[in-house]
C-alpha cells in the first residue's frame, strides 16, 4: 500500500486564515466525519490542522511570522497522511473534503516515497 500526503490549500487573509469562528463551528464535523470514513477503513496514518504562524528558512535568513502563499493569497492550511492500494481511490475521497467549500481552495494529492532501509 502506497502512502499518500494531501495539502489542503486555502485562501488566507492578510494576517490569517478566512475562516470565521461560526464557519469552524459549522466545518468541524464535516472534517470529523470525512477523516473519520478514511480511519474507520484502517487507512488514516496522520492529520492535523496548521496554526498561520509560520517559520521560513532559506540560505540566507530566517523570516518568522507568515506562512509561505502563492500568488493568489493561497497557503497550506492542514494536511492528512493516508494510505491507499490506488490514487483513484485517494482522489476520490479528496473530491469531497471540505475544504473544498471555500474559493480558491483544493487538495493536493502527492505519494510518499519510503526511504531506503539499506
Amino acid at each position: 500500500m502506497t502512502e499518500y500526503l494531501l495539502l489542503f490549500r486555502n485562501v488566507s487573509g492578510e494576517n490569517g486564515y478566512v475562516s470565521t469562528n461560526e464557519d469552524m463551528v459549522e466545518d468541524m464535523p464535516k472534517w470529523q466525519a470525512w477523516i473519520g470514513n478514511i480511519a474507520m477503513q484502517g487507512k488514516l496514518v496522520s492529520t492535523a490542522p496548521m496554526k498561520y504562524e509560520a517559520s521560513i528558512v532559506n540560505n540566507v535568513e530566517t523570516k518568522t511570522g507568515h506562512p509561505h502563499k502563492d500568488e493568489n493569497g493561497v497557503l497550506v492550511a492542514g494536511f492528512l497522511i493516508c494510505k491507499s492500494d490506488s490514487i483513484s481511490e485517494v482522489e476520490e475521497w479528496s473530491k469531497t473534503c471540505p475544504i473544498l467549500k471555500y474559493p480558491n481552495s483544493h487538495v493536493e494529492i502527492r505519494a510518499l516515497i519510503p526511504f531506503p532501509t539499506n
